[in-house]
């Protein structure tokens, strides 16, 4: 595959039960591309856990799924309350999600730490009270 292939999706706020249609999505166009299985569970474990953020701090966001021959990149972009502390939120457990996204199941302060750990490269830009942005990339080859 010669031509970058690009998959854009659109990320609602606060919607749970459409939460996780781009990650399922992204996971059945790289099968049909015919992409190893270990690849796909990375991207999608990182897709899933990046929309989710979206979903529960940022107001929603957009997502774009960027596939080269020698990598998938994934660029999240919203325009949320924005990042404090980049490093703390790093940390596995730490969570500003509110009591009602903790009893639904969401906010366990995993979402960064995982989508660091299942991506070969991470960056993290955030502006307070503009948003942020998260470039991921995970290696084919």
């Amino acid at each position: 595959m010669s031509e970058v292939l690009n998959f854009h999706f659109d990320v609602d706020h606060e919607d749970f039960t459409s939460a996780g249609q781009a990650s399922v999505q992204v996971k059945k166009n790289l099968r049909q591309l015919g992409l190893p299985p270990e690849i796909i569970r990375r991207v999608s474990i990182a897709m899933y856990e990046g929309e989710i953020n979206m979903v529960i701090h940022a107001g929603g966001g957009t997502a774009d799924v960027n596939v080269t021959e020698d990598y998938i990149e994934i660029i999240l972009k919203d325009h949320g309350p924005g990042i404090k502390d980049i490093d703390q939120a790093m940390q596995e457990g730490f969570s500003t999600a509110t009591d009602t996204i903790r009893s639904l199941g969401f906010g366990a302060g995993m979402g960064l730490p995982n989508m660091k750990r299942y991506t070969d490269y991470m960056t993290v830009q955030s502006v307070v009270g503009e948003g942020t942005d998260i470039t991921m990339r995970v290696n084919i080859n």
